[in-house]
């Protein structure tokens, strides 16, 4: 029985290594890419001479901070009135739950699977009637609307975990639904919410579709300043990995440090 459980633990740590090198190298690739001269990078080889040139390029033809600032602005902002709509909403079907709780949830998150393309002319339509077309103000009204399904519904699922009893011991000593909310259901819920807002951070930051279509130099996040680097010549590969390279690099770091708080919040009542 211990021999067959260690052989099982070696296939599964083996298996565990070759998907994490798997989804690990092509990011590796693109950095090492970025490295590359134009000549280098058409040629797939590790043995090169290192140069910042693709760098330098890339800043010296788009401004890097500007779009940047973008991507941090709207990610975040988005995220924050998602949240905002998301906790009464989640609070509602959590614990005050109709006939039709499970179909409206069920109704939301289909939303998610329409395509974008679907509905690109009407969105079209009417942000430029409203004005919105390539503003910070349109993107997160946007994004908002896009990760909301996916907000409320991991909200839900964090607040079905929270013991009632614990509410209802708020609500006979007077506390109302603000109330509840700051001192009761949000600090014990804190991982769950905390998650929550990381993985719609990183939904938006790599939102393409609709950064591409609605924005342009005043509005256009880190994903157009990527696709700026394609041109009708061709796809000049050094250029293109640098400008990856930026535009991927803080949202990896984020991901890197807020990791364990991640799994902790997705793991949230998992365990009791």
């Amino acid at each position: 029985m211990t021999m067959r459980r260690s052989r099982t633990s070696l296939i599964a740590g083996i298996i565990g290594w070759v998907s994490a090198i798997a989804m690990f190298f092509p990011i590796f690739w693109m950095v090492v890419t970025s490295f590359k001269s134009e000549i280098d990078a058409v040629v797939p080889s590790i043995l090169f001479k290192p140069t910042l040139q693709g760098y330098v390029e890339v800043n010296s033809r788009a401004d890097y901070v500007s779009f940047a600032l973008n991507s941090v602005v709207e990610s975040i902002g988005s995220t924050l009135l998602a949240l905002a709509i998301g906790l009464p909403a989640a609070y509602a079907c959590a614990f005050y739950p109709g006939k039709r709780t499970k179909d409206l949830l069920l109704w939301m998150l289909s939303t998610k699977m329409m395509p974008a393309v679907g509905v690109l002319v009407p969105i079209y339509l009417l942000f430029r009637d409203a004005g919105l077309l390539d503003t910070r103000l349109g993107i997160v009204f946007l994004f908002t609307l896009s990760n909301l399904p996916i907000v409320i519904w991991m909200l839900y699922s964090f607040f079905k975990d929270v013991p009632t009893p614990i509410l209802e011991a708020g609500r006979m000593d007077g506390a109302r639904f603000w109330t509840q909310m700051r001192y009761i259901l949000i600090p014990i819920s804190m991982p769950g919410i905390a998650s929550t807002a990381l993985l719609s951070i990183i939904l938006c930051w790599n939102e393409a579709f609709w950064s591409l279509n609605l924005t342009a130099s005043r509005a256009g996040p880190l994903s157009a300043f990527i696709a700026s680097f394609s041109s009708p010549e061709g796809l000049f590969w050094a250029k293109l990995s640098a400008a990856s390279t930026l535009a991927v690099a803080p949202i990896l770091v984020m991901g890197w440090v807020t990791q364990r708080q991640l799994v902790r919040g997705l793991t949230f009542g998992a365990v009791k």
